[in-house]
């Protein structure tokens, strides 16, 4: 299969993937504003009541957080990888996605999946399903969601969702809409809700290894509804384990194992370690096979140190 290559357009980005579990919301807005110093295009939340497996430690819920963040921010993006569908009625979304779009003047980014959390659905008695069945829900959503960000009155009839003539005004103030972000590299189900649906294919770690077949196949997806494949971008969520020096990446590296050492992760299958020279090639060698966004989650949850390292020595030399 031959590589994708990146557009002389399309400039390459990097995000900050920061779950707003066990830190206060001082501590997340701090990360925030150093990376926003820093040159980081994005900061990216999760959508879940309790972090899972963790129901002990304080978690902040994520569009709350996501407009804490943008109100007290000038130019950074804020998004989650990601909503989830089955949380809020797609119009209200639609809603809250285009108020915080107005309010920030333009920096919401907005991802959405399907659920993943069985167990936390079921505290909740929101419906869980088959995976059909939650695929089914999500593509009515997205429909509802892409609707009510683009027109000026959305009626929809699904087996999901009914609207009757609703509006959303104001418009958000990115054009033609915020960016939708799809992530996942399911063939039969989440690809071909990516290709008709997304701005951004977000492939989530447990996909590092596989991208690029599951690329080819969303660019089929995308042939066969007519779209140019082009006009879907790639984002792909990593470990990054990074460090000025090759002792304290050995520190680091062990750092995340103990954090991130599980399969689900990809450290091992796609996580970017080593000193800046080395992120930054790789990032480079990526970029070049068509992923325009990185969104990391850094080994150490964040640490301004270690954005900073980032900010200084890998950002200014990838654009």
């Amino acid at each position: 299969m031959q590589s994708r290559s990146v557009t002389a357009e399309r400039r390459i980005d990097v995000g900050l993937y920061l779950p707003q579990v066990a830190v206060t919301p001082d501590g997340l807005l701090e990360r925030a504003r150093v990376a926003e110093r820093c040159g980081f295009h994005s900061l990216w939340l999760y959508d879940h009541l309790y972090s899972p497996g963790q129901p002990d430690r304080d978690s902040l819920e994520a569009w709350t957080a996501a407009t804490y963040v943008l109100a007290r921010t000038e130019h950074l993006r804020v998004g989650h990888l990601v909503l989830d569908n089955n949380f809020r009625h797609p119009a209200l979304l639609a809603k809250m996605v285009a108020t915080l779009d107005v309010i920030s003047g333009g920096r919401v980014e907005v991802g959405i999946g399907s659920g993943s959390v069985r167990l936390e659905h079921d505290q909740l008695g929101i419906p869980w399903g088959t995976a059909a069945e939650r695929s089914e829900r999500l593509a009515e959503g997205l429909a509802v969601l892409s609707s009510m960000l683009s027109e000026q009155v959305t009626t929809f009839e699904g087996r999901h969702f009914h609207l009757d003539a609703v509006p959303n005004l104001p418009r958000p103030v990115q054009s033609p809409r915020p960016p939708i972000h799809v992530g996942g590299i399911g063939p039969r189900m989440t690809l071909p809700l990516a290709a008709r649906f997304a701005d951004v294919w977000n492939v989530p770690t447990y996909g590092l290894a596989s991208w690029e077949s599951a690329r080819h196949v969303l660019d089929e997806e995308c042939a066969a509804i007519g779209r140019d494949p082009a006009t879907l971008a790639t984002s792909l969520e990593a470990v990054l384990v990074v460090a000025p020096d090759d002792g304290a990446v050995s520190e680091a590296r062990a750092q995340a194992e103990r954090r991130f050492g599980s399969a689900g992760w990809g450290l091992r299958a796609g996580g970017f370690v080593g000193t800046p020279s080395v992120i930054v090639d790789r990032i480079g060698e990526l970029a070049e096979r068509g992923v325009s966004l990185f969104v990391f989650f850094t080994h150490d949850r964040g640490d301004p140190r270690t954005i900073e390292l980032v900010g200084e020595s890998v950002l200014p030399r990838l654009n």
